[in-house]
């Protein structure tokens, strides 16, 4: 077995040696289906002949030929099975704008910005709004929520430009005129947080909890915050500190 292995390396290796060199050719013949060459579907070096002009199947060695095979295979399976359709071929194709206007708790700010920024890295280090935390950056453990349009959303898997015409609330947003909003007094009055690393994801989903239902009660707060991860685990704390917020809420409204 290792001798016929030998053997075979051996012969596929001089047979790229052969195709490599100037002047030499694939015998077409013996590439067509009806004259296969007799050495088990490989060709051999009497299947090559003289050509003085060095072009034909010679330019394309076993090593060429298998990298170019892998490369588009790669490339359709990378693809999706979508690498034909309208859809992707424009999206990938139309330019994406680089500078755009951005609506931040009530101000607009002129940003340029790459294709693929996060909403929350670019308010971290494009606008250093801090408040917005970076945790697990896969849309995990919620620290890093803001408002769009008053709807909490993860600022980590949404990107800058899909922002565009909407307003976005940060935790800096919520205070108006040195004045606290329910939640924000909420955390003061409940102490609700331990190391407060989560707190401003939890921050801005319970006022958007509040903002869509003041009358929710406490199990609604835990569906609602559900996509949460406080590492202290200072989870009773926390919905203590969000049905204070409720009723907050309800109270400014009365």
């Amino acid at each position: 077995m290792d001798e016929l292995r030998e053997d075979t390396f051996v012969q596929d290796d001089l047979l790229e040696e052969l195709q490599q060199e100037p002047g030499l050719r694939v015998n077409a013949r013996a590439a067509s289906q009806s004259e296969r060459p007799s050495s088990g579907g490989r060709m051999s070096p009497q299947d090559l002949e003289e050509d003085g002009d060095g072009s034909g199947p010679s330019n394309v060695t076993r090593r060429t030929f298998i990298q170019g095979s892998v490369a588009t295979g790669a490339a359709v399976s990378m693809a999706g099975g979508n690498l034909l359709q309208p859809d992707v071929l424009r999206a990938a194709t139309e330019p994406v704008a680089r500078t755009i206007a951005l609506r931040v708790n009530g101000e607009t700010h002129e940003l340029d910005v790459e294709p693929m920024d996060t909403l929350a890295m670019v308010l971290r280090y494009g606008l250093d709004l801090t408040g917005t935390k970076l945790g697990c950056d896969r849309a995990e453990c919620g620290a890093c929520t803001v408002l769009i349009d008053d709807v909490p959303h993860y600022g980590c898997s949404i990107l800058v430009h899909q922002v565009r015409g909407r307003e976005v609330t940060t935790v800096e947003g919520l205070e108006q005129d040195g004045v606290l909003h329910p939640v924000q007094q909420a955390v003061l009055d409940e102490m609700g947080f331990q190391c407060a690393f989560c707190a401003p994801g939890f921050i801005m989903s319970m006022a958007g909890l509040v903002k869509a239902n003041p009358n929710a009660t406490r199990a609604d707060a835990q569906k609602w915050l559900a996509g949460h991860i406080c590492r202290c685990g200072d989870y009773n704390k926390i919905l203590n500190t969000a049905e204070r917020a409720l009723e907050n809420a309800r109270a400014a409204l009365s």
